[in-house]
């Protein structure tokens, strides 16, 4: 996610950071570098350009030139200005008070990927907040539509309103409701028609809907990959209907994140809900905080821990723990941490949500990062037997041809594996032997292979 963008603004900061002083000059230099990489990013030019205002009004004063530490100065101010312009602190929750069922009108482009997450949507209601959902297709344009969300509210394990042909999308919204408030639904969600381009027709008819159903919640669901136009395309919606809330797709893209950072200014409507993979459960709560983070390398540690806590098994993780601390690692366990990690999804993802990692990411081969691989590595390591599993040591030459014949994995495969434990069991060590005060004193390098040092640091 961002990762164009932070990779140019993480080399302007970098360059701050060398510099002891600062002068009036060279944060214009780097502000004009800043400017560049917003707008190579798809950000929107009036955007950018209070942006860039923003920053050099509190950047350029004595209390930030002669600072202590100038450049970290500047970038926290960077960090800040990005947060207003994302939303301000905190995510901006669904708005559900209203009398049950309570209507939610997902509205936006055909291909922007409203019907999938309209699957998601219902999905998080039944899950995580214990909602009875009715999912509804008001699409009588795109042929399957309405047998699509069908599908969806299946594999989401939630009702879906029965098909009547030959029904106008008000008439299907109506419906809908009435049988909402007749079986005690709490929400109803109304996935409306697309368009391959905006046009009147469509805005008469999303307009008629939400008359005709008073939505709580009109969110408007937009490609994150298509950049400005997504940006367009929420000006249209909004200045048509006036959108509640937006939820961008596709943000586990390789999006350039202008998009992102225009929505808020240009619209006016914030960002509620953020798309990050294919799967069902992959959406979240959008934190302008955490995502200024991580445009600008600072990482998302809060996001990591809630990521972890819903995928890892808490008790299986506190066992792992504890043999790790008592030296007792085996390739059982490491093969354990393999399942865990594999559950939390794309590795590159992950380590975009550490602090200072991604120069890291860069020097690791793409290759590595395959969520595949942790398969292929799991394959191995029950080719083993128990007794190999529990003591490395003695594979070798004979019984790595074995395990790599029974896992379909060539002998090369083997050994990277096991160096993998060793150099995890190496970690393991000397983090045993820092203690807690040495890994605070020495920081996340003393762990490092050499050659690889976090030395990215968050202000």
């Amino acid at each position: 996610m961002f990762e164009t963008l932070s990779d140019k603004l993480s080399g302007v900061f970098d360059r701050l950071r060398r510099r002891g002083a600062l002068s009036e000059t060279d944060v214009g230099e780097a502000l004009r570098e800043v400017r560049v990489a917003l707008l190579d990013a798809d950000v929107a030019l009036p955007v950018v350009r209070d942006f860039i205002a923003k920053v050099r009004d509190r950047a350029i004063g004595s209390e930030v030139i002669g600072s202590v530490s100038p450049g970290q100065q500047v970038i926290k101010i960077v960090n800040d200005v990005m947060i207003e312009a994302l939303g301000g602190e905190g995510a901006v929750p669904i708005n559900l008070n209203a009398v049950a069922p309570v209507p939610i009108l997902m509205v936006g482009l055909q291909g922007s990927g409203k019907t999938t997450t309209s699957g998601k949507l219902a999905l998080r209601f039944r899950d995580r907040m214990r909602k009875k959902v009715l999912l509804a297709s008001l699409d009588t344009q795109r042929p399957a539509a309405q047998l699509q969300l069908q599908q969806l509210a299946t594999q989401a394990q939630v009702p879906s309103l029965p098909i009547v042909a030959g029904e106008t999308p008000v008439q299907i919204a109506l419906r809908a409701m009435d049988v909402g408030r007749r079986e005690g639904f709490d929400i109803v969600i109304l996935d409306t028609a697309g368009r391959l381009s905006i046009d009147q027709a469509l805005m008469d008819e999303v307009r008629s809907i939400r008359e005709a159903t008073n939505p709580a919640e009109t969110l408007l669901v937009v490609d994150a990959m298509t950049g400005q136009d997504a940006v367009n395309t929420a000006k249209a919606f909004n200045d048509a209907l006036g959108i509640t809330g937006i939820v961008m797709t596709r943000m586990d893209g390789d999006a350039r994140g202008g998009a992102a950072l225009s929505m808020r200014s240009i619209t006016g409507a914030p960002i509620k809900l953020m798309g990050i993979g294919e799967k069902q459960d992959a959406l979240e709560d959008f934190h302008p905080e955490r995502v200024a983070g991580r445009i600008l390398g600072m990482g998302d540690i809060v996001g990591l821990v809630e990521k972890a806590s819903e995928t890892i098994d808490q008790e299986e993780a506190e066992k792992l723990a504890a043999k790790m601390m008592r030296g007792k690692f085996d390739l059982e366990d490491f093969a354990a941490q393999l399942r865990q990690i594999g559950k939390m999804g794309s590795i590159s993802d992950i380590l975009g949500m550490l602090p200072g990692m991604g120069k890291m990411k860069a020097q690791l081969n793409t290759a590595e990062l395959d969520p595949k691989l942790f398969k292929r590595k799991e394959a191995i390591i029950s080719s083993m037997t128990m007794k190999e599993r529990r003591t490395p040591d003695i594979i070798k030459a004979s019984r790595k041809k074995r395990i790599a014949a029974g896992a379909g994995a060539t002998v090369q495969e083997v050994n990277q594996l096991l160096k993998q434990f060793d150099d995890m069991t190496t970690m393991m060590k000397k983090m045993n032997k820092l203690g807690q005060k040495g890994l605070m004193r020495h920081g996340m390098g003393a762990l490092m292979p050499k050659g690889m040092s976090a030395n990215r640091r968050p202000f």
